[in-house]
């Protein structure tokens, strides 16, 4: 592959992860907005099984089969007029229409242009960072993920399983490719000491404060993450990520309170936290470290 790379400049591989990223994004805006439709509807229909039994329930899956990542097509919310392919071009559409849809001229959030343009410059800088080489599809699949689960803890305090646990399975998989020692997760060990490594880590932080104060601190869903994060980037890491992501965390939840109104009883999803270090750990690992050892020391 790297072979066949190598025939054009960096630059344009650059460019191309860019436009690529900015694609990538407007799927990921389907994402962050239909995963959690569709797994409220499962949850419905397995209620709907144990209250009213299996006919029941398959009456109900049949009726929202219909609803995924791919159908239907996507339409205003308000007018239901289809959006079509031109429409669609990431931020461009956006910017040509003036934030408002074609038809009923409803106002359309500025947040998915947003999440499009983060997405293709965060892509390219991935690949201008690791290189065109198994390293930067792995950072780029990685970068992905963690940018439809920060979106989607953001909005609903989920981490779906459908993202975070086939994201386990794929960064120890991924650690048996040879891929020029770029991650730090080199090898298959490091990958798998790091998904049990970062599982453990909150889910000895959450028993514990649960033991102390009667209370949840986090979800489950956190735990999954940091293990993903770990199979991705090596045990190496994870102290930078957690305290890293403990940090921010706190300071915006201390910010919100005094700044907001934000109430000490509601809880702020931790998910973004975790999502945006590993994202600094995957680009800047080993000056966090070094950062870190030399804080301590």
């Amino acid at each position: 592959m790297q072979s066949f790379l190598a025939i054009y400049p960096p630059q344009v591989l650059i460019l191309f992860a860019g436009i690529l990223g900015l694609l990538v994004g407007s799927f990921l805006n389907v994402v962050i907005y239909r995963l959690p439709v569709m797994m409220e509807r499962g949850f419905r229909v397995e209620a709907t099984g144990i209250l009213n039994g299996e006919v029941a329930a398959l009456k109900e899956a049949e009726a929202q089969s219909r609803f995924n990542l791919v159908v239907p097509r996507s339409r205003c919310p308000k007018c239901k007029t289809q959006i079509t392919a031109v429409q669609n071009i990431p931020v461009i559409s956006w910017l040509v229409l003036r934030g408002k849809c074609a038809h009923c001229k409803m106002p359309v959030s500025a947040r998915y242009p947003v999440i499009e343009a983060v997405t293709g410059m965060l892509t390219a800088l991935i690949i201008f960072k690791l290189g065109a080489n198994w390293a930067g599809i792995g950072g780029m699949l990685l970068l992905w993920s963690l940018i439809a689960l920060t979106m989607i803890d953001y909005d609903t305090q989920l981490l779906p399983d459908q993202i975070t646990l086939p994201l386990v399975w794929s960064g120890i998989i991924f650690s048996m490719i040879p891929h020029s020692g770029v991650f730090p997760a080199t090898d298959l060990q490091s990958s798998i000491f790091g998904a049990i490594g970062g599982y453990l880590a909150l889910w000895s932080i959450y028993w514990g404060f649960k033991l102390i104060t009667k209370k949840d601190g986090m979800g489950y869903g956190d735990f999954k993450l940091l293990a993903a994060l770990g199979a991705w980037l090596g045990w190496q890491l994870l102290p930078a990520i957690i305290l890293l992501s403990a940090v921010v965390g706190a300071l915006t939840g201390i910010a919100m309170i005094l700044f907001s109104g934000h109430k000490r009883e509601v809880p702020i999803p931790f998910g973004p936290y975790l999502a945006g270090a590993g994202i600094l750990a995957m680009l800047w690992g080993e000056e966090l470290n070094m950062l870190l050892g030399s804080t301590i020391n």
